[in-house]
């Protein structure tokens, strides 16, 4: 073969190759397009739209007086599309963005109109499709912004974008704060009764298509979403706003009084459990109190004096002391420890002076020399009340009490049991001790503290909570009367006697401890001063704990703890007339009603109505006479017969003159009020022109 023919060749087949080649693109081309053509366009319509959550509005918390305590409202990002449909048209555009841009300068009065008409004009060139208008706008803000020029063309088609975000408020700020709580998905999914009850509070989510557009950018296909989130259910809290209030008042004004670190104080309802105040603040600056940390539920230290109740308890449930016996209350020593009263021994007094006088060397000296023998007698029954364990509460962050007995590495014989006597060697919350102290004003009944008592969806109950019993009956009928008595002293004899109330009788115990000071121990004088109770006594409604951590300057319980229980205590009492004694009920109509002259149905009717007052009317004539006003007021009916003398006692001389004078009688008048005599006997048979004398008082 010559060189020609094979260069021929090879240029030959290559441009077969060639050809070949175009053609199998070609084929592949028209496969694509038109054999697998639906795949790729689902494919690409995946990159460049899909779907994403849409946040449900919140369920509103409310308080059991119905105040709202936490709700959701909306908030819009307002964004454009400025190749919207409706404002796609050049000259639309440009004759109405000026008036536009003056009336977002009106509205917003951020920028003056030639800015944002520069802005809006500068967007348009750029082919902007999600230019960013205003951030945090209301819904009422968004009505009056959809009348604006341009956005008024059409709810989809005039360019105005609206982002919903549901901003989470409370009405009330800083009232129950912490208990209200927030949600935070790094935190348990979140704080108080907001952390605690998101299943039900949360809703469910929705889905927004949204498309990807230059930029990577993704723009909402339009203003609603594809599937509408749910909004969540309600919560019925049980606290009670203007308890709260009072509590957060009393509670700021005496750690302000006593430049104290921080402080709680907690109000629960006697027989349901149910939590109607509770209040926490820490110093973050002189005289300055926020609510940081919840130390009603997690705040867990050493009780101090007001654990003498149980220890006390104990004491009289298994016998070994009675009210009336003796007991001195000289220093107690035990090995290597020296226990002593503060304010120094009172000599040999009766075991309920001892309680009611807070004597530590006292109730030490009881316990130790009663269990020594056999000390986990004496946890025993701190672990049967239940003492050492969680209260299972609806809130999250409940520390968990420490309760020692002689199994623990950390039991001294020879101390433990003398030091734990008066609150001490344990770690224990104040809504633990205040629960213990419940129990005692609830004829023993031990119930766990709730903070919600319903869940509403659309108005409706969907499930209710109910307290639950920890314990049917914490001692005997005998041992409760005993601490009855005796937490009823502390204010009639002992540490509480000036916080006592001449309106009405307060129970409970005054508690100062000294407290560690995190690592460093008890090397520094820090006390916890501490005052809990309930009343009324002999018919308790509420129990309440006031404490006060690391107060300067007086720490004594009744001087620093006291004042704001006192005051708690007696605004509520004042403000709720069915703790009053003795004072009847006054319904009308089950009472006397007011005396009203016998004459016209019509008018009287007209005077009672005014006044509420429901009568009992027998007749529907014009005119009566009273019968009877002692349960209601009986009319009987009058009815004028001629020839018959009408029966016009009690009536006021008006009317009887009218009665009188239509009988024809001629009628002469004495004294003033109204009728109490007619010389003619109602009934007798008259003639015209006789004459008859009536005489009024």
């Amino acid at each position: 073969m010559n060189i020609r023919a094979n260069i021929l060749l090879r240029v030959y087949l290559s441009f077969g190759l060639i050809v070949l080649f175009a053609v199998a693109v070609l084929i592949r081309l028209c496969d694509v397009q038109f054999v697998e053509g639906h795949k790729w366009r689902a494919m690409a319509d995946s990159l460049s739209t899909k779907y994403i959550n849409v946040e449900a509005a919140r369920g509103n918390i409310y308080s059991v007086d119905g105040s709202l305590l936490a709700t959701s409202i909306p908030e819009y990002e307002l964004r454009m599309d400025m190749y919207a449909g409706g404002i796609a048209d050049d000259d639309l555009f440009n004759s109405k963005v000026d008036s536009l841009a003056f009336r977002l300068s009106q509205f917003f009065k951020d920028k003056t109109p030639k800015e944002y008409s520069r802005y809006l004009r500068s967007a348009r060139m750029d082919s902007a499709r999600y230019l960013l208008i205003k951030r945090k706008v209301g819904y009422q803000e968004l009505k009056t912004i959809r009348t604006f020029p341009l956005y008024n063309v059409g709810k989809y088609t005039g360019g105005l974008i609206a982002v919903q975000q549901n901003k989470r408020i409370k009405p009330f700020k800083y009232l129950a704060s912490r208990t209200i709580g927030y949600k935070n998905e790094n935190v348990s999914n979140g704080v108080g009764l907001e952390g605690a009850f998101g299943e039900y509070i949360n809703g469910e989510k929705g889905r927004r298509l949204v498309q990807r557009i230059s930029g990577g950018v993704w723009m909402p296909v339009n203003d609603e979403a594809e599937v509408a989130p749910k909004e969540g259910a309600d919560i019925i809290s049980t606290i009670d706003i203007n308890m709260q209030d009072l509590a957060q008042s009393a509670l700021e004004k005496q750690l302000i009084a006593s430049d104290a670190h921080h402080g709680t104080v907690i109000l629960m309802e006697v027989k349901t459990g149910e939590i109607r105040a509770m209040a926490n603040y820490t110093k973050v600056a002189k005289g300055e109190y926020k609510e940081t940390f919840n130390y009603a539920i997690a705040g867990n230290q050493d009780p101090g004096s007001t654990f003498k109740l149980a220890s006390y308890m104990a004491l009289l449930e298994d016998d070994k002391v009675d009210t009336s016996s003796m007991i001195g209350t000289g220093n107690y020593q035990v090995p290597g420890k020296l226990i002593k009263d503060s304010h120094g021994s009172i000599g040999v007094v009766t075991v309920k002076k001892a309680f009611t006088e807070s004597s530590n060397a006292a109730i030490a000296q009881m316990v130790n020399e009663h269990y020594r023998d056999d000390q986990s007698k004496f946890t025993d029954h701190l672990y049967d009340w239940h003492l050492n364990e969680k209260l299972k509460l609806q809130i999250p962050g409940e520390a968990r009490p420490v309760i020692k007995n002689p199994n623990n590495k950390s039991w001294n014989k020879r101390q433990t049991l003398a030091q734990m006597a008066y609150g001490y060697e344990m770690q224990l919350t104040p809504l633990k001790m205040l629960s213990f102290y419940n129990a005692v004003a609830n004829n023993g009944k031990y119930l766990a503290p709730i903070f919600v008592k319903e869940i509403r969806k659309l108005g409706n109950p969907i499930e209710q909570f109910q307290a639950r019993v920890i314990n049917n009956k914490i001692c005997s009928d005998a041992t409760l009367g005993k601490v009855q008595a005796m937490l009823e002293g502390v204010f009639t004899e002992g540490t509480g006697k000036s916080l006592a109330s001449k309106f009405y009788r307060i129970a409970g115990k005054t508690g100062t401890a000294q407290v560690a000071d995190d690592n460093k121990g008890y090397a520094k004088r820090q006390y916890q001063s501490s005052f809990c109770g309930y009343f009324p006594a002999d018919n308790p409604k509420y129990s309440l704990i006031v404490v006060i951590n690391d107060p300067k300057g007086a720490y004594y319980a009744a001087l620093v703890a006291g004042p704001p229980f006192r005051e708690i205590a007696d605004r509520i009492y004042a403000r709720d007339i069915q703790m009053y004694n003795n004072i009847p009920d006054h319904l009308v109509g089950n009472t006397n009603n007011p005396e009203a002259k016998a004459g016209q149905s019509k008018a009287v009717k007209k005077v009672y109505n005014a006044f509420g007052i429901k009568a009992l009317y027998a007749a529907k004539s014009p005119y009566f006479n009273s019968l009877d006003t002692s349960n209601g007021v009986v009319y009987e009916e009058f009815s004028a017969l001629k020839g018959v003398m009408p029966n016009v006692d009690g009536m006021g001389l008006k009317d009887a003159l009218y009665l009188l004078g239509n009988a024809g009688l001629k009628t002469s008048v004495k004294g003033r009020g109204k009728v109490i005599a007619q010389s003619i006997p109602a009934g007798s048979k008259i003639g015209r022109g006789l004459s008859v004398q009536i005489e009024l008082q």
